[in-house]
């Protein structure tokens, strides 16, 4: 059955490449399922990103300096290291990532792991008491991609991005955005519907300037202070 449904794969993916003429497109498909996202790692721990997402993490943080970064969806932990081992390059930053399991194989000084469910008022108090005192936060959402998870996330996260600052929602790229059509609605679409419901944050292209990228629409920068748990606004380009 496996080799059955690889070789439907890739057969969808031969159609799906051979459909479009859009070379970003294109080397999407063939970087998402040539293994790219499943064989990346940092300081040899998985990654589950793409590099480029990852060479704009690094910028985000040198241009913000955030105090804290949020992740929710630790996994393995490769992401939680690479942002802590950007903030010790930085000289400045703390990480908290949240997950449902304790699966997460790194430690790291600059890191705090909380095991729960992202949205549950137990977590997100944890989350609070965690962000409290800091000025410059950043939030990045990467734990369960479908659609009402990731609508009550970004609710439930907001509260917490300093203006100026971003909350990335990973993965929009999942449901036909190009990859993945059989998911179902999705981050892509959490995000379409958070951005009719409020106007503080709003889509950085800027910050897809490699053009293929595993977060399309997915940079939200905060713009506006209507909300709550809004601070000064951190140094950037």
């Amino acid at each position: 059955m496996a080799d059955a449904d690889a070789s439907g794969r890739a057969d969808w993916l031969g159609r799906e490449v051979a459909a479009t003429q859009d070379t970003v497109t294109r080397f999407h498909l063939l970087s998402f399922y040539g293994g790219a996202l499943q064989q990346t790692y940092w300081l040899g721990v998985p990654l589950l990103k793409s590099p480029l997402d990852c060479w704009v993490y690094q910028e985000l943080i040198h241009d913000l300096r955030p105090d804290l970064i949020i992740e929710t969806g630790t996994d393995l932990g490769g992401s939680a290291l690479f942002f802590a081992s950007v903030c010790d390059l930085v000289d400045h930053g703390r990480v908290v990532s949240v997950d449902l399991r304790p699966a997460a194989r790194v430690t790291h000084p600059r890191i705090t792991f909380l095991v729960g469910d992202s949205t549950s008022a137990e977590v997100l108090d944890d989350v609070r008491q965690a962000a409290a005192g800091a000025e410059r936060v950043m939030v990045i959402l990467d734990s369960d991609h479908h659609a009402a998870h990731v609508a009550r996330e970004l609710r439930a996260y907001r509260e917490f991005v300093s203006l100026g600052s971003y909350l990335v929602v990973e993965d929009t790229n999942v449901n036909g955005h190009p990859v993945m059509p059989e998911h179902g609605p999705g981050p892509y679409e959490a995000v379409e519907e958070f951005l009719r419901q409020d106007s503080d944050f709003q889509v950085d292209k800027s910050r897809e300037k490699f053009l293929m990228t595993y977060f399309p629409n997915g940079f939200l920068k905060r713009v506006a202070a209507s909300g709550s748990r809004v601070t000064a606004r951190p140094t950037s380009r």
